[in-house]
């Protein structure tokens, strides 16, 4: 599955970092969105979205002070669905994502990956 990552960071110490980890050990084709450019494990992380084509899953780790252009930028890439991770949840903006037919979940990607239900 192609995910994105958005807020990915290459501090080991981050909870986008271990999902990363994760998801690259499950077989996940994954991609990189941040504030800074850098890389992680061997990936890029991307400031711009330009690069994203044919994403399924994008798991959010910015909390809501800093998901002003998350509308667009979903707008743009248009995932199939997107995870608010804990700390990210942001009900004002549920219905308006869900107007771009992008489905909606407040999970833990890490969770979810553990258990198999990603």
């Amino acid at each position: 599955m192609r995910v994105l990552i958005f807020g990915a960071s290459t501090n080991p110490d981050r909870y986008a970092y271990k999902a990363l980890e994760l998801l690259v050990e499950k077989g996940h084709e994954v991609f990189l969105k941040g504030n800074k450019a850098g890389v992680a494990l061997g990936l890029t992380i991307q400031v711009g979205i330009n690069d994203f084509d044919h994403i399924h899953t994008v798991t959010l780790y910015v909390g809501p002070q800093n998901q002003q252009d998350l509308l667009e930028d979903l707008s743009i890439i248009k995932p199939e669905r997107i995870i608010f991770n804990p700390g990210t949840e942001n009900p004002k903006l549920y219905a308006e994502i869900n107007k771009l037919n992008i489905e909606v979940e407040e999970a833990c990607t890490l969770v979810l990956l553990h258990t198999d239900q990603f």
